[in-house]
Formats: structure tokens, sequence, C-alpha cells
């Protein structure tokens, strides 16, 4: 839920894709030196500014008033010809005249010298500036390609190209455009970093929904389903104590439950939901663990509509009805992020049906944090801490939105204060993981490195078996030391404990592309797609991935040898 800070030692963009900075920026930052190389006639050139392509002012390269009013002494051949076409041309593109200046490029063109590789490129970007205003797409690209074939480096002609193929929808090609402008600018240009950004999030979103529809179902780790199952202290069903001599249907799936072999669930709760009424003694039960676990696996549709039948049911008990809503609500937050009023719709009516569960509180609570509403989530943890004072996950994150909000309000003496109350949490809860882990991230915000490591080591101490603490632990050490090695070592520490945990191998993806793996991050970050579950983290970890991916192609096209360029620590 935090990120650390960036005070340290630790460079700004080795962060940036760690703690969310744009992805254009994070990945880019491997082929500075090496773009610098290009020479100073084509630094020149990538540092022009960009115009709108609607701006009727828009820059022409070449562009010689002064040219243009020389007399003829003689007749005009070869260049100079192509010099007064070229002149012509940008002054019918002034007028807006726009078939008359691609008919004066066409001249241009057809008398340069073909030596003269610079003046050729010029004359092919300025023709693809009249038909980008003519909205022909496919001219267009045509002639921004024979001016990059001209002159490799032509930004100018590579971020033209890269709209015009975004106009056509072929993101992929516009992506590595855009990378490639990037590095001729050495990321020092603000208007192809944005466009950068925006192209990866359309690829994303485009890649993420398709993954969406065809996801495959997978379960999660047993840690990750312990930890969920864990947030929540007044669980119906996880409370429900039942005993036969006949382990079928829902009483199966309940032992299966209390062993925490969870994937033979949803089949023995389907087989009591499918039984016969007068056969059926937990049915209601049932729908809610099946609705529960549907919700784990990514299976949303069927979560829905196992919940909604209990909510739905007046007569059944509250707390199936309340519990069902707050999962509800989640589900809700996890597929329809742009809305959040549906979420805090079912905790509403949750809190109406069952107002003395303190999950409801809690797990709104959460929401608000997200949200950046920290009055109403310490609101709801002090109203849920009151109802679970035995919970030290509740105290934590109560403490946790003090914390916040004193930070938010700039009040030091308050963010001290509440520092000393995690310390007294850490006596009264002192097997909660949950507290350490987050104290440690508090103290990494405030570049207490050593106290946060040590916060993590006492966390692993409690649970050995936490994948996602030794991920955080592995960060710390990059930020606290620029420690690569360490850190690396302990995120693959995190994969050996729990082979699904989709952060260590986001995080660890991120690392490679960093030091110049690109090719092994695209790996990891095909692990982590896998195993994503919500279409808003699949948008993220493709953005991730095509960003790496379209800098291997750059890479290639310009002849960059990646396993030679590495960033200085």
């Amino acid at each position: 839920m935090t990120t650390g800070s960036t005070g340290s030692t630790f460079p700004k963009w080795q962060l940036a894709l760690l703690i969310g900075a744009p992805v254009a920026i994070g990945l880019g930052y491997l082929y500075w030196r090496k773009s610098g190389d290009q020479g100073e006639g084509s630094d020149r050139v990538a540092k022009k500014k960009l115009a709108d392509i609607k701006d009727k002012t828009i820059s022409l390269d070449g562009d010689s008033s002064e040219a243009a009013k020389q007399p003829d002494a003689k007749p005009l051949t070869g260049r100079d010809l192509a010099l007064k076409h070229k002149n012509n041309g940008n002054a019918h593109f002034r007028a807006g005249k726009y078939d008359l200046a691609i008919s004066e490029y066409d001249a241009a063109i057809e008398h340069c010298p073909t030596y003269e590789a610079n003046d050729r490129s010029t004359y092919y970007q300025n023709r693809a500036a009249a038909y980008e205003q003519l909205q022909n797409w496919a001219a267009v690209i045509k002639d921004c390609t024979n001016a990059i074939e001209c002159n490799p480096s032509y930004t100018k002609a590579l971020v033209r190209r890269a709209k015009a193929y975004e106009q056509q929808r072929d993101l992929t090609k516009a992506l590595e455009d855009i990378t490639a402008a990037c590095i001729v600018d050495q990321f020092q240009s603000k208007t192809t970093l944005v466009m950068a950004d925006r192209m990866l999030r359309e690829l994303g979103q485009l890649h993420g929904r398709e993954a969406m529809k065809n996801k495959k179902e997978i379960y999660p780790s047993k840690q990750f389903i312990d930890s969920y199952f864990s947030s929540f202290t007044n669980d119906p069903v996880r409370k429900l104590v039942v005993a036969s001599s006949e382990p079928k249907g829902f009483i199966k799936a309940k032992m299966l439950f209390d062993k925490g072999d969870y994937e033979g669930i949803v089949a023995a709760c389907t087989e009591e939901i499918e039984s016969s009424e007068s056969e059926s003694e937990y049915k209601l039960e049932a729908l809610v663990l099946r609705g529960t676990m549907y919700n784990l696996i990514a299976c949303y549709d069927e979560a829905k509509q196992d919940l909604d039948t209990v909510i739905e049911l007046e007569t059944a008990d509250k707390r199936l009805r309340s519990n069902a809503l707050i999962k509800r609500a989640s589900l809700a937050m996890q597929t329809q992020p742009e809305t959040p009023g549906a979420c805090f719709e079912y905790f509403a009516r949750a809190e109406t049906i069952d107002g003395s569960n303190g999950d409801i509180y809690h797990h709104r609570g959460q929401v608000y944090i997200l949200s950046d509403r920290m009055n109403d989530a310490i609101a709801d943890f002090e109203r849920a801490y009151g109802l679970c004072p035995t919970s030290g996950i509740i105290a934590t994150h109560l403490c946790y939105a003090r914390y916040c909000q004193a930070v938010q309000n700039k009040d030091e003496s308050g963010v001290e204060r509440i520092k000393k109350r995690f310390n007294e949490l850490l006596v009264e809860y002192a097997d909660c993981v949950e507290c350490y882990s987050i104290l440690a991230q508090v103290l990494t915000e405030q570049q207490n490195f050593a106290e946060a490591d040590n916060c993590f080591a006492k966390a692993l101490k409690v649970d050995p078996n936490q994948a996602q603490i030794y991920v955080h632990r592995g960060v710390l050490q990059l930020q606290w030391k620029g420690d690569f090695e360490e850190g690396v070592k302990l995120i693959r520490k995190a994969i050996e404990m729990d082979s699904k945990c989709e952060l260590a191998y986001e995080t660890l993806g991120t690392i490679e592309v960093q030091r110049g793996n690109l090719a092994e991050g695209v790996k990891l970050f095909e692990s982590a797609i896998e195993l994503a579950r919500t279409e808003m983290t699949l948008v993220h970890l493709y953005s991730l991935k095509d960003a790496a991916v379209a800098q291997l192609s750059v890479a290639k096209n310009m002849g960059l040898s990646i396993s030679n360029i590495q960033p200085n620590f």
C-alpha cells in the first residue's frame, strides 16, 4: 500500500519502476550513454521542440524564407533546385495549401542528389507533415520511414510515424518508434516521455483486456489464501465447527478448508449446492465459501452469482449476508475500479444488515486509505478496533491511517507519536506479522533503513513463509545500499518460498530490466502476468512487459549492445 522513499543515495531512476514512476523513464536510462554517441548533428535534431500536428505554424525542417527570396542568377540544378522546391513547399504549407506543398516536396526529392541523405530526410519528413494534415496516415508512415532510412536518429520523423501508427491502432509499432525517439532524445523531452507513457497505457489496456478474457483458472498460493482469510475476524464459515462421519458436500469442503487444502473446495461446495433441498444442510455456507474461492481464482462472474444469491435472501443469517456483502464490495473494487461508488454501496448494505460486524469497517477502511480519505479510514478503523480489540491487524491499520494523516498534515510531532504507538503494538501483538511489515514500510519512508530491515527480519522470524516480506526486504536493499546482488537474492528467496508470488516476479523483472537484462525481465513479467488476478494488474504488468519488448526491438534496430550497457550505481 505504501511506497519507499527515494531520499537515499540510491538514484531515483533506479527506483522508477519499483515505486510507480512512468515506465518510460524507468526503463529508458539504460540507453542514455549509448544514445549520446549518435553524433552532434542528430543530437541537435533530437532536441527540437515538437509542435502540435494541428498547429498551422508547425515547424518544418530546413525552413529558410531568406533562401526563397534570393533572385535566380542562373538556372538552378541539383541540390540548389531541390532547396528551392523545398522552400516553396514550406511556404504553401504555412498557407494551409497542403496539396501544393506536397507537389513541391515531390520535386525537391526528385532533384535532390541521393548522396545528400540529410537533405532528403528533411524533404521526406516535411512531406510527411503535409500528409499528416490531410490525415493520410499510410503516406505519413511511408515518408517517415524514408526519412528515418536517410537519418536513423531523426527524432521528429520517429515521433510523427509513431503518431501515424497510433492513428492506425498499430500500437506496438507506435511504441517502438516513440521508444526510439526517447532514446535519441536521451530521455530529456517531456513530449516524447508523455507520449510513451500514454502509448504504454493504451497497449497495456488492450493486452490486459484480451488476457482477462482468456484468463486460465489458477489458484493463488496457500500463503496468499491464508493471508486473505486472516483479514476477516468474523468470517462465519471459517468459525463454523462441523462434525460428520461422512465427509461430503460442505462438510468435506470445510475439512479441506481447515487443512489449507484449498483446490478441492469448489467441487465439494458444488456437491452440496446441487444436492436436493432435504439433503442440503449448509447450502448457504457452501455458496459463500464457493463464491469466495471463485473470487480468489479470478472467476468473477461465478463469484458474483454465488454471493448475490446469499445477499438477496432476506431469511439468510445476517452474518452470512454481511460477509457476502463485504466480499461483493471487494469484487466491485477489483472489477469496477473506475466506479468506486458500487463498492461503498455494498459496505453500506452490510452495515445496515449487521452493524456489529467489525470486518465491515476494517475492509472499508482499507478502501478509504487507497482513496486517500484518511479521516474516513480512521473513523472506520476505530470502530472496527472497538468491536475487535484483540485484532493486531486492525490495530496496525488504524495506526497506519493515523500516520498517513500526520504525513499529509506535515505534523512531525504526530509522526513521532505514532511511531511510538507502533512500537507499543509490537509488544501487545508480538505475533502480528502485519505490524512488523507496515512499521518497516513507515521506517523506510522516514529513511530509517537499518530499523526497517530489522523489522522485516523480525517479521520473518514470526512467519518465515511470508514471501512478500522477502520482496519488500529485497527492495529495501536497493533503496538503502544500492545492493542489487543482495536485493535479487532476497527476492529469489521469495520465489523459492512461494512460486506463485506475483509481486516477486514483477519486482525481479523490473530489476533485471534496470540491469540491462531485458530478455530476462520480459520472462519474469510473463510469469507475473500468468498469476495476475485483475484486469487492472494485468494492464500494469503488460505495460512493463511492452516497454521492455519495445526497447529490445529498438536496441536491435539501432545496433545497441544491451549486454554492454550497465547503469551507473
